[in-house]
């Protein structure tokens, strides 16, 4: 079977394939897929702080305006303020103060800057609640419907009302981010190839600083050498009695050239 073999590869010889597009490259250049935000987080929906801290000592929203509290003991006191109650009555009491915030008078319930300071209130606590549990998919799914719902009246609100729209963002602390117009994927390829012109881009620039600093370098000993050059051409046409095209300005201009260019580097030594 070998004698088989090594007759037929005598008469038609193997091709070797070569993979080009397989090699390794040896520039200096490592691309890292960047990290994908989810839509859920503060980053993504625009919120520039999240829950403040509350005052502990504040009582529940449905005793605030009880007389027979005021006339009740310490403790019994305590027991109706948030430090003793759970952390939602905490969020609902937020959620009361920031739509008291911007609501226009007491009645105002329904209003969009109210519903909008009201979902605000319910993303971050949301937000918060996801960071410690972050595999409560329902929730998850909640969260990203709520802040689609806040995005589609904000963008509302600034086609309606500009000013309204100004004065409710700054009150609630988020930023308005509308969708992209387009939608651009990140791929490896397109990011080595502007990474690889970037590099290419820096190794031209290294280039030409260099020869920029060697020709600087050298700049004073060609402005010696140009200077007698002119003086010589300026003598040997006075010699031989020709009209003379070199002026005595052309070269004090270049003498003026030279002292400028030596001052110049004596205050670049010092400094």
């Amino acid at each position: 079977m070998n004698k088989v073999f090594l007759q037929i590869t005598a008469k038609k010889p193997l091709l070797l394939t070569v993979r080009n597009y397989a090699f390794k490259t040896d520039l200096k250049i490592k691309w890292v897929r960047p990290e994908k935000i989810p839509c859920y987080k503060p980053q993504k929906s625009g919120d520039l702080a999240g829950i403040p801290e509350q005052d502990k000592g504040q009582y529940l929203l449905e005793f605030r305006n009880s007389k027979e509290l005021e006339s009740a003991n310490e403790h019994v006191k305590r027991l109706f303020t948030l430090e003793f109650n759970p952390s939602k009555c905490t969020k609902k009491a937020y959620r009361q103060a920031s739509t008291d915030l911007v609501r226009s008078h007491d009645f105002d319930h329904s209003s969009i800057e109210v519903r909008l300071a009201r979902w605000t209130g319910y993303i971050r606590a949301w937000q918060e609640v996801v960071e410690r549990f972050p595999r409560n998919q329902r929730l998850k799914v909640c969260l990203k419907e709520l802040i689609d719902k806040r995005k589609k009246h904000l963008k509302y609100l600034r086609r309606w009302d500009y000013k309204k729209f100004e004065w409710l963002i700054e009150q609630l602390n988020i930023v308005y981010k509308p969708p992209p117009s387009e939608f651009h994927w990140i791929t490896r390829k397109e990011s080595l190839v502007k990474l690889t012109d970037k590099f290419c881009e820096n190794i031209k620039q290294e280039r030409l600083n260099t020869l920029r600093l060697k020709f600087e370098s050298e700049q004073p000993a060609f402005l010696e050498e140009k200077i007698r050059s002119l003086e010589f051409i300026r003598n040997e046409q006075k010699d031989c009695g020709v009209d003379v095209t070199v002026q005595d300005e052309e070269i004090d201009k270049v003498k003026k050239q030279l002292e400028e260019l030596k001052s110049k580097t004596v205050v670049t030594e010092e400094y």
